[in-house]
């Protein structure tokens, strides 16, 4: 009996993915606001919108690796205030951007590793190391600078923080999320270290006795997300131009939310970045249409509350139910 492939195309087995639901779900609620919400769609409000987003698309970039390996950082927006502020106090003493920007770059690894060291060399869970170090590293930045602001900054680095590319609506400020994150996907995709991320995440035991540095790989990843946690922080003070240990309060939710939303498992060891791009669109027009339509910063918390809930339910459940509408509906045919 000879075998024979068809060649009808498998629609359902083709969108029965959570990537692909966020992305039809996302393009439906941008669609609803350039109809229904007023100045959605003007050019100031779009650059506006992906000017807001600039830090959280930075910082879920290693947020997403490090749910992976079975890990969290609940401290990213406390590295990003204080290292916001080391790079305030910096060009408040006369440090040129040149020499201001990779010291602060350096202090956000020192707050990654020491993160990365309590995890790997004691062996504490990152969830307790990070929530601790939340408070710690927001507490250093109130030390250092109080409860005041460093708002004195060089004309060039503000006008990275208001300026556009060009003639486009696109925000300098995003630029930096726009260079990493196609590094961030062929690492995590394509090359060894992602492999072994996933490994890592799917059994670190069978990861450990496989030979991968499971100790090395983590600590690497919790120096990854500091750095970039301290780029973020840069950003931020030159989108808002003002350096403070209260900034981005509350931001580590959101990031949180944009990975758990993007379909990266709880769990570890699954998930894709293609889907937390999509996240991160449908957030930020959430975002934005909430703004435009006068709700209040704390409905929009509440909002994002029920989004991280949802989230955790919706991606579960989406995934039982498309895995079941494969096997029913395009079950293997090995022959006639």
């Amino acid at each position: 009996m000879n075998a024979k492939v068809s060649n009808r195309p498998d629609f359902i087995a083709r969108i029965g993915n959570w990537d692909n639901f966020l992305a039809i779900l996302t393009i439906g609620v941008i669609v609803y606001a350039l109809f229904a919400v007023p100045n959605f769609a003007s050019v100031f409000n779009i650059s506006q919108a992906v000017a807001g987003i600039s830090e959280r698309a930075l910082i879920v970039l290693p947020m997403v690796l490090l749910i992976i390996a079975r890990e969290i950082d609940l401290s990213v927006a406390s590295i990003l205030a204080l290292t916001s502020v080391i790079f305030g106090l910096l060009v408040q003493d006369g440090v040129p951007l040149a020499a201001a920007v990779p010291l602060t770059l350096l202090a956000g690894a020192a707050c990654g590793a020491f993160n990365g060291l309590l995890v790997t060399a004691l062996g504490l869970p990152s969830l307790v190391v990070t929530l601790g170090t939340m408070a710690l590293f927001r507490g250093i930045g109130y030390i250092l600078l109080g409860s005041g602001s460093v708002n004195d900054f060089p004309d060039s680095f503000l006008d990275f923080g208001i300026d556009t590319v060009g003639a486009s609506p696109v925000p300098w400020t995003i630029v930096p999320f726009l260079v990493l994150a196609p590094f961030f996907a062929v690492m995590l995709q394509k090359m060894p270290l992602g492999r072994r991320i996933y490994a890592i995440g799917g059994s670190p035991e069978a990861a450990k006795y496989s030979g991968i540095g499971l100790a090395r790989v983590v600590l690497g990843l919790f120096v990854t997300s500091g750095i970039v946690c301290s780029a973020a922080g840069m950003v931020y003070a030159a989108r808002l131009a003002n350096a403070r240990a209260n900034n981005a309060l509350g931001m580590e939710l959101d990031v949180i939310t944009i990975a758990l939303l993007g379909g990266i498992s709880v769990f570890g060891g699954r998930g894709r970045l293609t889907g937390v791009l999509w996240a991160l669109l449908l957030f930020a027009t959430i975002r934005n249409v909430l703004g435009l339509l006068q709700v209040g910063g704390d409905a929009q918390g509440t909002v994002i509350g029920l989004l991280l809930i949802l989230s955790l339910l919706a991606s579960n459940a989406a995934e039982r139910i498309f895995a079941g509408v494969r096997a029913t509906y395009f079950k293997p045919k090995t022959g006639e």
